[in-house]
């Protein structure tokens, strides 16, 4: 997801797009994607120190990207 401040094309074209389709209320977009993996690891704990260091090296640009890291299942 683009950290607050960084302009998000992708949110603003979607946000024109609302307009012409007479969707009202929506006061802002942000476009971003989502990467599952499956880790295995001794805990979750171990498993979060590897997702979250290749969110930050390989998968976002942590100058203008921001991400989450959960666990599913």
């Amino acid at each position: 997801m683009p950290k607050d401040g960084i302009l998000d094309p992708q949110g603003r074209a979607v946000e024109g797009s609302l307009a012409h389709l007479g969707v009202r209320g929506v006061t802002a977009v942000r476009v971003g994607r989502r990467v599952e993996l499956t880790v295995e690891a001794d805990d979750d704990a171990a498993a979060r120190v590897v997702v979250d260091r290749l969110a930050g090296t390989l998968f976002a640009n942590p100058l203008i990207e921001a991400w989450q890291v959960e666990r599913v299942g």
